[in-house]
């Protein structure tokens, strides 16, 4: 009984490895940066402090000691398994840059007609999270 042990183990582990290979890896849906939407940086305006400018769209995704006036918000999506079947595409290529003066005054911005309306994976508004029926 005892030399037939690792021959059934070794099939045993064969079956298990070809069944995972014909259903497929899961993978989780991957958001890398800062999620942001028209909505949002349309209410950043010209003049805004730095303090003014996180409240209303976060902490930037790269902020350079060289550079401390510029803030770069990057972000990038690779979907997941469900999400792929659900149709959703990757991002990537979004990339608003804010400038700001030694008063750490807003003075320019550029990069937003790379941002969306929407973001794929996430909700149209925060409003859908704050204010949820209860379970």
């Amino acid at each position: 009984m005892l030399k037939f042990l690792p021959k059934l183990l070794a099939e045993a582990l064969a079956l298990n490895l070809s069944a995972c290979a014909a259903l497929g890896v899961y993978r989780i849906d991957l958001p890398q940066g800062t999620p942001l939407t028209q909505t949002q940086i349309q209410q950043v305006k010209v003049g805004m402090s730095k303090d003014q400018v996180r409240e209303l769209i976060g902490t930037p995704s790269l902020s350079d000691p060289a550079q401390p006036n510029r803030w770069d918000y990057l972000y990038r999506y690779t979907p997941g398994t469900y999400a792929r079947q659900a149709g959703l595409k990757p991002v990537s290529g979004q990339h608003l840059i804010l400038y700001f003066d030694a008063q750490d005054t807003l003075q320019r911005m550029e990069g937003q007609s790379s941002i969306p309306a929407e973001q794929p994976g996430l909700p149209a508004s925060r409003d859908r999270f704050l204010n949820a029926e209860p379970l």
